[in-house]
């Protein structure tokens, strides 16, 4: 059959209504060229073992299993910037109920969903494909639709949230804060710093949640379900249904992100790195990473992930991230020079995922 351009571009707000069209092949704009379609690195290696933090116990006054668990975090966070946390206190069945939200909001009625689809970044609720579809640098668009809410610290008024994942999401949302905050201090703790500056960072005052929605792909192969990159913020905790298709770049070789039911994928973000990773010598502190990672189409679907963004919506202040100052040395200056938030995000959205870092941007 045949489907105009117009039909096409209306589609990538709506997957369901572009598969339901009973095409046979994707259309032109999901197909990566050859050149961002070939990676020296596309290799998955199974022989790494991907880290898997136990928390159990996190809040007890057993100092060694404390310890133990600071370790843990910090090591992961130093050689894989990526890493999964199981028994985090979260029950399963809200875990479970922020899935079944997030799906039945992809799968109402176009007109349902039509309401929240927007490209204003500004709005507290929007409803999208790709952020960045119209970006030069972009190859070709996602295979996935998305809808993000700006929960924290000012969520949108109940009318706002759409009618399927409203209640849970709130509930969620409550969840994933805690967890952010817990986790922010183990890793502030096993790099030899104050839990202070948790606060004074405001690394977790803002929590961006996205839910992710990618339909079975009769073509997996020619285009992407998320193209490489890093996320533009603090942390990241993901939560991942039963289908596999996330996969972080570990030793220049793409590893899968094994999906585990109760579990959920935490990963460091660029200005977490910012204010660690500045200056040259190995020896002097333990360097967290931020690190690219990407979502494969699938033949199988529908998949449904929801990552919860930490940082700060105090988009508009004057406070610059970069090295902290305790980790200054003398005669070993920062590799990278300081940034609002506003204006990395700016620049990260204007960049688009494009497969490059962010940060290089900040060079000195």
């Amino acid at each position: 059959m045949v489907i105009s351009s117009t039909e096409i571009l209306e589609a990538t707000v709506d997957q369901t209504r572009l598969v339901n069209a009973g095409i046979t092949k994707i259309p032109q704009i999901f197909i990566l060229p050859p050149i961002n379609n070939t990676d020296s690195s596309d290799t998955c290696e199974t022989h790494f073992i991907f880290p898997v933090i136990d928390l159990e116990g996190i809040n007890e006054m057993d100092r060694i299993k404390h310890k133990e668990i600071v370790d843990k975090v910090r090591d992961a966070s130093v050689t894989w910037g990526f890493f999964q946390v199981v028994n985090h206190g979260i029950p399963i069945f809200v875990l479970d109920e922020m899935l079944r939200g997030a799906r039945q909001f992809f799968e109402q009625d176009i007109k349902m969903k039509k309401q929240y689809y927007t490209r204003d970044i500004m709005k507290k609720v929007v409803h999208a494909s790709n952020f960045d579809l119209y970006r030069p640098s972009i190859p070709a668009a996602n295979w996935r639709d998305y809808i993000l809410f700006k929960m924290s610290p000012n969520p949108p008024s109940p009318e706002e949230f759409p009618r399927p994942c409203k209640e849970i999401l709130i509930d969620y949302s409550k969840h994933m804060m805690e967890l952010a905050c817990s986790l922010l201090g183990l890793l502030f703790e096993g790099l030899g710093l104050d839990r202070c500056y948790l606060k004074d960072m405001y690394c977790a005052e803002g929590l961006r949640v996205l839910a992710l929605y990618s339909l079975a792909c009769r073509q997996p192969e020619l285009t992407i379900g998320t193209n490489k990159h890093s996320d533009n913020d603090f942390l990241t905790v993901l939560l991942q249904d039963h289908i596999r298709g996330l996969q972080v770049l570990h030793q220049n070789q793409w590893v899968d992100v094994p999906p585990t039911r109760g579990a959920l994928v935490v990963n460091i973000g660029d200005l977490l790195q910012a204010s660690f990773l500045f200056f040259s010598n190995p020896c002097t502190i333990y360097k967290i990473i931020s690190v690219k990672h990407r979502v494969l189409a699938n033949k199988v679907g529908p998949r449904v992930s929801v990552p919860c963004f930490f940082g700060t919506d105090s988009v508009s202040s004057s406070k610059l991230y970069g090295l902290i100052t305790e980790l200054l040395l003398e005669g070993n200056p920062p590799k990278y020079h300081a940034t609002t938030v506003k204006d990395y995000r700016e620049y990260f959205r204007k960049k688009g995922l494009d497969g490059t870092s962010a940060l290089s941007h900040y060079k000195n």
